[in-house]
């Protein structure tokens, strides 16, 4: 009786031991999951960078100086972000030699309540919660041949010290240096089947442009009613800084394993280039699209993975895919094309359409204003008057064969 006694006991004990264990491991497991969810879900170092103006001031004949004014805005509600570090880098492109050009770059920050150092020292400063510091940089160059400048690329690099550590960060931007004059008229191209084209030539479009104001500047000058205009979405995207320098992508288990099964042309046969199709549809999808489009091949439906993984990744142009110095980005597709055709109609009149062209006569409409005859824009561009090149003409014209003078 004394031994069946001490041996119930000690189930019970055991049973109570393995109990509170349980409860033990399941806390922990509850209270981990709840961090991991409070760790994704904090905005951590999220402090922006944004470029609010760029100025161009030449103030000798071989001297010239490029002044931007710039914001660091912490968006977080309750975290306080610092600032250690901010350098500037510039590659200057053109059309000449550069052995005789010299640049020199400053940084002056604008910190409230305190005055800039005459030494240009970057001080470390705080920002506060839905507050934002401001900086200047100035860019001053030295060149025999001004004129032959076509651009400047411009890499922002600033360090986040917050709740995510120390993290460095860049921004690219690029400051167009050459404007084409745009009442020089286009040169005409006929199409087959009637009608003209005219590729509009532009200068580098980039993020501090705007593409109703570009169709403005270059286009309207030589438009006539019942014309059309064609933005090529590339173009668009960089307007739009929809670009990631490869250095900035990390790639991930999906986009390592899946590149490899691409054709080599492929923009996705890249680990980066396709990381940045899995960051904007998730690791899922990707990995759906690619299972689901090995099945439609095997069954005599090629292309299903791009049916599957949606728009993007079709428009994505991984490096070398554009134009310096944008060969060096992998460029998104553009944000919200409908809605940029519309607003080049209110403004200008001019019925309107954002493209996808290429050397091999595929033309893919991304977006058309209403009443568009889409059979007539591909028809006018099958022949790709704005080629994949250096042209440097974004836009193209369109006067259907009632009206071919300009």
């Amino acid at each position: 009786m004394f031994d069946s006694f001490n041996w119930g006991a000690g189930v019970i004990i055991v049973n109570l031991i393995l109990s509170l264990a349980i409860a033990i491991v399941v806390a922990i497991a509850i209270i981990l999951i709840a961090l991991e969810w409070q760790h994704r879900n904090r905005p951590g170092n999220d402090l922006e960078l944004r470029a609010v103006n760029w100025e161009k001031t030449p103030t000798e004949p071989q001297r010239l100086l490029l002044k931007g004014e710039f914001e660091l805005c912490n968006r977080t509600k309750t975290l306080e972000i610092m600032v250690p570090e901010v350098t500037a880098k510039v590659k200057l492109l053109s059309d000449g030699s550069l052995a005789n050009t010299r640049v020199n770059t400053r940084i002056i920050a604008a910190h409230e309540a305190t005055t800039p150092r005459a030494d240009d020292y970057w001080l470390a400063y705080i920002v506060k919660a839905r507050h934002l510091t401001r900086f200047q940089v100035i860019i001053d160059i030295q060149s025999p041949n001004l004129k032959e400048l076509q651009s400047a690329w411009v890499q922002i690099r600033y360090v986040t010290y917050g709740p995510q550590g120390r993290i460095p960060k860049v921004r690219h931007l690029v400051i167009p240096m050459q404007y084409p004059d745009p009442q020089i008229p286009p040169t005409p191209r006929p199409v087959e089947g009637g009608g003209q084209v005219f590729p509009i030539r532009t200068h580098l479009l980039a993020q501090l442009d705007d593409p109703v104001e570009v169709v403005q500047r270059y286009v309207m000058p030589h438009a006539k009613p019942g014309d059309i205009v064609t933005m090529g979405e590339t173009p668009l995207a960089l307007i739009q800084g929809r670009f990631r320098h490869p250095t900035e992508v990390k790639p991930g288990w999906v986009a390592v394993r899946i590149c490899y099964f691409f054709m080599p042309t492929s923009s996705l046969a890249t680990a980066c280039g396709l990381q940045t199709l899995v960051d904007i549809v998730g690791p899922v999808r990707v990995f759906g699209a690619f299972v689901g489009g090995a099945i439609g091949k095997v069954l005599g439906h090629p292309g299903g993975f791009y049916e599957l993984a949606g728009e993007q990744a079709r428009l994505i142009d991984d490096v070398t895919g554009t134009l310096p110095p944008y060969d060096q980005f992998i460029v998104l597709g553009p944000e919200d094309p409908q809605g940029v055709v519309n607003r080049i109609r209110q403004a200008t009149g001019l019925e309107a359409a954002i493209v996808d062209v290429n050397d091999l006569k595929a033309v893919k409409i991304l977006a058309a204003t209403s009443g568009l005859s889409t059979a007539l824009v591909e028809r006018s561009l099958r022949s790709n008057p704005a080629g994949n090149a250096d042209e440097r003409t974004p836009l193209v014209l369109i006067r259907p064969e009632s009206d071919q003078s300009l």
